[in-house]
């Protein structure tokens, strides 16, 4: 009964014309950034914050369309994996393996309408485990005491990465300097200034918006400026849409199954859709065995990472909410915004804003129906986005930073400071170290310092303290794990042999 009374609350809240409003603009604001090869979620959501404050949004307005704009941008990456071959983010990636050969066997069409139906399942599943699992998990967390939060933000540094980067080492140094930046500006209880080389402006500490916008949205325009543009001719040519009625009942087992597991890798602090998607294409892989025909233009090897990275993206939302732990990059730029807004994720969000957690959730259940209605039958407006020169729309991404932090903070050092993490973004990615753990080193580092303070000051400076309750000794161990086992899985992950066709084209 207390869910159905939450749930009645949160509809009174999501129904409301302004925010039904907000939520189908961000359906379809991240539907078109999802569309475009290489924005992605984290740059749409990072890209709209400035503009969300500069709106004077409030709390529960900001976070339905900024998650909005996260879920349609999920929605819209499997456009141009279709009919380009090129992945619109990293958790689309696995769409093109079957999904380009569809469209290449002038099945397009087909291609796109099952994607967005299965994209539907596993967001729409999600987001009902999303209401049945967090109130459980918020009660779970008041057992958490300084030496529990402590292990559990080692373990979302453990893992945040650990599949999608290549490198171990390289995701710790970028945890390092993101937690090396957390430390810059007035110590919380001496008062002494830190890192700050004498400048005024650093007395604050580094505002984490900043370096979310520099390090994701104009960190884009500098590789853009550095490969002197790329073609962005469709590679296939979309003419008639129908819905194949047939082939998605043939494949709802496979969207099921993959839901769920896409929704357990979510909610694995730092495994997220990229993990979620590559799980579900290689189980429908080895059920459907040599005969399935995977990697040639079949309907399942669509469904299964459309269903597993959209509902993974749903499972994300838990730990953040519930911990105050992001599952992923972009729930990471998503607690910022909460941050900024005086909001604490964690177990006292659900008793203290229950109107923020739940009208969110049924904002997500509505969401997920106008991003059907959007997907499947205006499939074609989405599509022409694809041919906007980048040369018109990356300017208008630098106009719009700028603009909006200035805004935001009024401040021309921070203006500079951006510029500084979008060279430092783009150098990153030139070296292939991954941003993402900058970014949750410079929101949790603060957080993670005072709850070792307070541990050892409960304990007298006893260490083993940190290791002094069952979940502590849990959350350390599976960090270990989460650090060392994808030096392991990586050579697994790589044994699958990726017809030449369907490998995403530079």
């Amino acid at each position: 009964m207390d869910i159905l009374s939450n749930l009645a609350l949160g509809f009174s809240v999501a129904l409301s014309p302004w925010t039904l409003m907000l939520a189908i603009l961000g359906c379809f604001i991240g539907t078109i950034v999802g569309a475009l090869p290489g924005l992605g979620p984290s740059n749409g959501v990072a890209l709209l914050i400035p503009i969300t404050f500069s709106m004077g949004l409030d709390a529960t307005a900001a976070l339905v369309l900024l998650t909005a704009v996260y879920y349609g941008a999920m929605y819209g990456g499997r456009i141009s994996s279709i009919l380009l071959n090129i992945p619109g983010d990293e958790p689309a990636m696995m769409t093109c393996l079957d999904g380009y050969p569809m469209a290449r066997n002038g099945r397009a069409g087909d291609a796109l309408v099952i994607s967005g139906v299965a994209s539907f399942v596993g967001a729409l599943l999600a987001t009902i485990a999303l209401l049945l699992i967090a109130p459980m998990l918020a009660r779970v967390a008041y057992l958490f005491g300084p030496a529990e939060y402590f292990a559990l933000y080692l373990l979302a540094f453990s893992t945040l990465g650990g599949i999608a980067s290549k490198n171990q080492a390289k995701a710790a140094l970028a945890s390092a300097i993101g937690l090396g930046i957390a430390m810059i500006g007035l110590d919380n209880q001496t008062g002494l200034p830190r890192f700050t080389g004498g400048n005024l402006h650093l007395f604050d500490g580094v505002d984490f918006l900043v370096a979310i916008v520099g390090l994701f949205a104009v960190s884009e325009v500098f590789v853009f400026i550095e490969s002197h543009g790329k073609n962005t001719a469709l590679g296939v040519k979309l003419d008639k849409v129908t819905v194949p009625w047939r082939e998605i009942w043939a494949v709802r087992w496979t969207m099921l199954r993959s839901s769920a597991l896409g929704f357990v890798a979510g909610v694995l602090p730092g495994a997220g859709a990229s993990l979620g998607s590559f799980l579900t294409y290689m189980m429908e892989k080895s059920i459907a065995g040599d005969k399935g025909g995977f990697g040639t233009g079949v309907a399942k090897g669509v469904a299964a990472p459309e269903a597993g990275n959209n509902s993974a993206a749903g499972g994300a939302l838990v730990p953040m909410l519930t911990l105050g732990v992001p599952g992923s990059g972009t729930t990471a730029v998503l607690l910022a915004v909460l941050m900024t807004l005086n909001i604490t994720p964690g177990p006292t969000l659900f008793a203290d804003r229950p109107e923020v957690v739940w009208g969110l959730i049924a904002s997500l259940l509505i969401a997920n129906f106008v991003l059907l209605a959007m997907n499947v039958p205006l499939v074609k407006v989405f599509v022409k986005v694809l041919t906007v020169p980048p040369q018109l729309l990356l300017p208008g991404v630098m106009m719009v930073s700028f603009v909006g932090i200035y805004s935001l903070t009024g401040s021309y050092f921070d203006l500079l400071l951006m510029i500084g993490f979008g060279a430092m973004g783009w150098l990153f990615r030139k070296l292939d170290i991954p941003t993402v753990p900058v970014i949750l080193g410079i929101l949790l580092g603060n957080a993670m310092e005072d709850n070792l303070r307070r541990a050892m000051i409960l304990s007298d400076g006893d260490v083993t303290f940190l290791f002094s309750s069952g979940i502590s000794i849990g959350l350390w161990t599976a960090a270990v794990l989460g650090f060392v086992a994808p030096l392991f899985l990586r050579r697994i992950i790589r044994k699958p042999e990726v017809p030449d066709h369907a490998l995403p084209r530079d």
